[in-house]
């Protein structure tokens, strides 16, 4: 079992879209069941391959006791709206009303290079599109706009030295 470390905001890797996986092969399925290990951890509900610093597409998922994985992610059949709080483990201690779809298909391949379909709702299509988006380079606050957007590039300033 190997827990990783997050990489936190300001590493690069975190901003630097992911290369798609090419080879299903024993480095890949010790990278999964890393990934997986470490989003077992209380508290968390996915980890993406960039961050704990590989350029990936590949993430894990451990939403309502369900753990899993996806690698090179595609998500499409965006649907309704939800707005919550959400947080990031490489943005520790933030947390903003965040607007997500509320239901998204998600389909990809498994570690062993077979195809599957995650059909997400509520909690899980907000985890699916949050680990999509660091394997484009993107964190949630990128997704916020107007007041929130604000306050939360602030509270950036304020937390993250210089």
């Amino acid at each position: 079992m190997t827990v990783r470390p997050i990489r936190l905001f300001g590493d690069p890797v975190l901003r630097t879209p992911a290369d798609h996986v090419t080879t299903f092969d024993a480095a890949l399925r010790d990278l999964v069941q890393d990934l997986e290990d470490t989003v077992r951890e209380p508290g968390r509900a996915g980890v993406a391959a960039p961050q704990i610093g590989v350029g990936l597409r590949v993430f894990s998922y451990n939403v309502a006791g369900v753990v899993g994985h996806v690698v090179n992610p595609v998500l499409s059949d965006f649907a309704g709206e939800q707005s919550d709080e959400e947080g990031c483990l490489s943005l520790p201690g933030m947390g903003f009303e965040t607007r997500r779809s509320e239901s998204v298909v998600c389909h990809g391949f498994d570690q062993h290079g077979e195809p599957l379909v995650i059909e997400g709702t509520g909690f899980l299509a907000r985890a699916l599109q949050h680990e999509t988006d660091h394997l484009d380079g993107r964190l949630y606050i990128d997704t916020l706009t107007g007041d929130v957007r604000r306050q939360a590039l602030r509270e950036l300033r304020r937390v993250v030295p210089r």
